[in-house]
């Protein structure tokens, strides 16, 4: 049972950082906060507003080391003072606020940000009652057992081993909870709010109109109105959406390549295809790349790059899209946030069977390619161009699954019940 409201309140310390930059960690991070009733320390004095959550206050450290995208796991000296800062918060918030549960999201299989934990561990987990890890990012005991030294990974296993609870994002990410000793493990699958609550109005009528055209165009009929609202006047261009880091790891450079098959191999259809890849770039090198990519014959007029997008042009692309693409091999891959986005929005999805991803699509509707595999990406889309499903299906499956009541009740539960039943680990 989970304990009355009001009473043996949990003071959790979250030692995480919240956007900017912004991508799927730090915004369930954002999350999280807001449906545990918010940060407690900028809590005003007499503060009488009605909370979210009184059995679990949280204290939170926002510990960002990068401003931008391009900053993120590079090795910067502003960033070692960062660290002492941060742990000198965490460490005065446990004597004035006795926050004693310590919220952490260890780093993927990356050296800095490793070290990064080895120095928070060391410095502020003696001070705290019980850890916590929030597997958000995975692969870490992968990387470690085979590109890590031994010294990496004793030192890693003494600073990291034991944790009260680990919550993992679904059971095939649960290797690194395993890994490292964890006394509980918890599953919450990441959730989020709906992105289109007029799904019914406005997006499953275009989704349905859209598919229907691209039927009778495919039978050679001619369409009566080929610039009706009801299509968006372009139905014999099937769009599809890449919404990620642009990293090759991520797939952008497999769905050029995949476009360009689909187009070549098309057979005289009348249907075209066209990419929007959507998202910042992480490295120059691949930036100039893709941009000469784009840039060739193949592609011409097939490519359309928006940057990072978010607000009302993020959700426009979802809503007019007819296609998500998302052909993952990423090592530190969890449950990404754009593909629940998608889901959300109804858009019929191809992606891999990469961690935790076949979790979170029903698997006898989406379209699963190997990763690395351009020609089976080209054969996904022009699959999809005559048999989408029903975009009604993958809408119910958000519904049911991923909204972020659901994991903010599941998370709640979560660090209630684990930490109550784990050990405490002695000051």
């Amino acid at each position: 049972m989970l304990p009355p409201v009001g009473k043996h309140r949990m003071k959790l310390l979250v030692f995480a950082h919240t956007p900017p930059p912004y991508h799927g960690q730090s915004y369930m991070v954002k999350l999280m906060l807001d449906g545990l009733g918010g940060d407690k320390r900028g809590a005003k004095a007499g503060d009488t507003r009605e909370r979210t959550d009184e059995s679990i206050e949280c204290f939170h450290v926002n510990a960002r080391f990068s401003g931008q995208f391009e900053e993120i796991g590079e090795a910067q000296l502003s960033k070692a003072w960062l660290i002492l800062r941060y742990c000198a918060e965490a460490i005065w918030c446990r004597f004035r606020h006795g926050a004693d549960h310590f919220y952490y999201v260890p780093a993927p299989g990356k050296r800095i940000a490793l070290y990064r934990d080895w120095v928070v561990m060391l410095l502020c987990r003696p001070f705290f009652k019980k850890t916590i890890f929030h597997w958000h990012a995975t692969g870490l005991g992968d990387w470690l057992r085979h590109e890590g030294t031994w010294i990496e990974r004793w030192i890693t296993h003494a600073l990291l081993d034991g944790p009260a609870l680990s919550i993992a994002l679904a059971i095939s990410s649960m290797r690194d909870s395993l890994w490292f000793k964890s006394w509980r493990v918890e599953i919450v699958p990441n959730g989020i709010p709906d992105p289109c609550p007029d799904f019914e109005r406005k997006i499953l009528p275009r989704r349905r109109a859209r598919k229907e055209a691209r039927r009778r165009l495919l039978a050679g009929e001619s369409l009566a109105e080929p610039d009706s609202m009801s299509t968006g006047g372009d139905p014999h261009i099937f769009k599809v959406l890449y919404l990620a880091h642009c990293t090759r790891e991520k797939g952008v450079f497999d769905s050029l390549d995949a476009v360009a098959l689909a187009n070549r191999d098309s057979g005289g259809s009348k249907i075209r295809m066209h990419l929007t890849v959507a998202g910042a770039f992480l490295d120059a090198a691949e930036e100039a790349e893709f941009r000469a990519r784009i840039a060739r014959a193949d592609l011409a007029g097939a490519v359309t790059y928006a940057g990072f997008v978010d607000g009302v042009e993020k959700t426009r692309l979802f809503g007019e899209s007819d296609c998500f693409c998302f052909p993952t091999y990423y090592a530190a891959e969890g449950q990404p946030v754009s593909l629940i986005e998608a889901i959300a929005f109804g858009l019929p999805v191809v992606t891999t069977r990469w961690r935790a991803i076949p979790e979170i699509i029903p698997a006898d509707y989406s379209a699963f390619v190997p990763d690395r595999a351009p020609q089976a990406l080209a054969a996904a889309f022009r699959s999809m161009i005559e048999n989408a499903g029903d975009p009604a299906v993958l809408r119910a499956w958000f519904l049911s699954h991923f909204t972020d009541d659901q994991h903010i009740q599941s998370l709640r539960k979560a660090l209630l019940h684990g930490l109550a039943e784990s050990p405490l680990r002695p000051l």
